[in-house]
């Protein structure tokens, strides 16, 4: 769908579980916010997305195509997110050296830190600044993920005739897009996907913790399937439906999930309570709900009462500019395109 006239040389491709988000940016401006230009959407068997036969593979790729085409985007280049479960991402200290000697030592002692051989992995790190630990050393983040990895997803993307000019863990991304770029508060972004659960912590608008936890919305729709003795597509609408209500249907939903729900918590506080161990002087400000979380009714304010902090639910749009007479229509998808806003709006 094209939205204004403007044009752009690149846009952001997010390859989900159940879907593929597609969202096309313009301005060059970095102080001032890009205007949307297109987006689409559409669903897939998730099945497609962790196969490894080439005939599903194929199918992968044909939905692709049909996405860029029913979106009528301009260009090839794509910047594409990467899946955290696929990604290892850690805050690490390092030495302080001369631009020209980091690099050098950061691929020397990375094997400390990652959990594959450098020879087989692709890495990539960002200097947050000095060490809260150690004056004289870096505050590192640290990500890698394998070459086999990558090079699969790139045959995959190219096989669609794009040109890959980035591939981002999806944390970095929702990052980029939930949070306005004056925003350095200690915030706290939790991102529920269908298999997994992003989990951010952010300050000075840079994350310093990022972690996938492997508990997402497909554990709380079996749950209550399995306690309810219910068909899962029906589990589902009655997740989205009732939620954490204790109210709703006698707190059955509630009973359900709630043990899945606080096991996800708990994964939370160990993260929270690690930044603190590691930043002592923050405190996280604000907890930003996206995801299915945000529209899982009773989440948000579970989620405010277990903890103690302000919740907000993420905006994906909250850093682009757009048509008005869209709003509505934008607003009610939010929930889905944090990763590809974010990638949008990489540069």
């Amino acid at each position: 769908m094209k939205l204004f006239s403007n044009n752009n040389n690149f846009f952001g491709l997010d390859i989900g579980t159940n879907s593929i988000r597609i969202v096309q940016l313009s301005g060059s401006d970095k102080s001032k916010p890009k205007d949307l230009i297109r987006y689409a959407y559409s669903p897939i068997d998730s099945k497609l997305v962790f196969s490894e036969s080439k005939v599903d593979r194929s199918r992968l790729v044909q939905n692709i195509k049909d996405l860029v085409t029913k979106a009528n985007i301009n260009t090839k280049n794509v910047a594409v997110g990467i899946d955290s479960s696929k990604v290892f991402t850690a805050v690490v200290d390092i030495d302080k050296l001369k631009d020209s000697e980091l690099a050098k030592s950061i691929n020397y002692q990375a094997d400390v830190f990652i959990p594959t051989s450098i020879e087989d992995s692709i890495i990539d790190w960002a200097v947050l600044g000095e060490s809260p630990k150690d004056k004289t050393k870096l505050d590192l983040l640290l990500s890698s993920t394998t070459k086999d990895f990558a090079i699969s997803q790139l045959e995959l993307i190219e096989s669609a005739g794009l040109n890959v000019i980035a591939f981002e863990p999806d944390v970095m991304a929702i990052s980029r897009s939930l949070v306005p770029p004056s925003d350095t508060e200690s915030i706290v972004i939790i991102d529920i996907g269908a298999r997994s659960t992003d989990l951010v912590i952010l300050f000075d608008n840079l994350p310093h913790l990022a972690r996938s936890i492997a508990t997402g919305s497909d554990a709380l729709s079996r749950a209550v399937a399995q306690n309810l003795n219910s068909e899962l597509s029906q589990a589902e609408q009655f997740l989205y439906k009732f939620g954490l209500s204790k109210d709703k249907i006698e707190g059955q939903v509630y009973q359900a999930v709630i043990a899945t729900v606080e096991s996800l918590m708990v994964e939370v506080d160990k993260s929270i309570k690690f930044f603190y161990e590691r930043y002592e002087n923050k405190k996280v400000n604000k907890i930003i709900i996206a995801g299915a979380g945000a529209i899982i009714p009773e989440f948000p304010v579970f989620i405010a009462n277990r903890f103690g902090i302000s919740v907000e639910i993420g905006n994906a749009w909250t850093n682009v500019n757009y048509n008005p007479t869209i709003r509505a229509e934008l607003m009610a998808i939010s929930n889905q395109f944090s990763v590809a806003v974010g990638l949008a709006e990489r540069y």
